[in-house]
């Protein structure tokens, strides 16, 4: 039985760097319950954007490994759209989630984050607990 793919948010892949024991945090609980998961662009640009210079080598094997979904016009599209109904309700989120947010809705793929107050605010998004 294949696992299901789902989309992993910056915060997850913070709190499995920073976790000295790595068994309990989010991401190992996730691969070891039966799931695959992969990054949206947007959440490899923030990796590396919040990358010193002694975790680059950790980064760059890491997300070597790792799928990555593209952040294109179709995707963009979708952000347009989540926007636009944000603004109507006065609950936007900050672009990068917008744009994980976006992209997790035009792959089709439940979403994993420590940030659920912002990403709850998406009425397609499906998010995983």
């Amino acid at each position: 039985m294949a696992k299901e793919l789902v989309l992993v948010d910056t915060s997850i892949l913070i709190d499995f760097f920073r976790k000295s024991d790595k068994a309990n945090s989010r991401l190992m609980k996730l691969t070891t319950g039966g799931f695959r998961f992969c990054i949206s662009a947007v959440t490899e640009f923030e990796i590396y954007t919040g990358t010193t210079q002694n975790q680059i080598d950790y980064w760059e094997d890491f997300l070597l490994r790792t799928q990555v979904l593209a952040f294109d016009k179709e995707v963009a599209r979708t952000a347009v759209d989540i926007n636009k109904a944000l603004k109507k309700q006065s609950k936007l989120i900050g672009m990068a989630d917008l744009f994980i947010a976006a992209t997790a809705i035009h792959y089709r793929l439940p979403l994993i984050t420590l940030n659920v107050k912002h990403f709850e605010r998406v009425d397609e998004l499906i998010l995983l607990p």
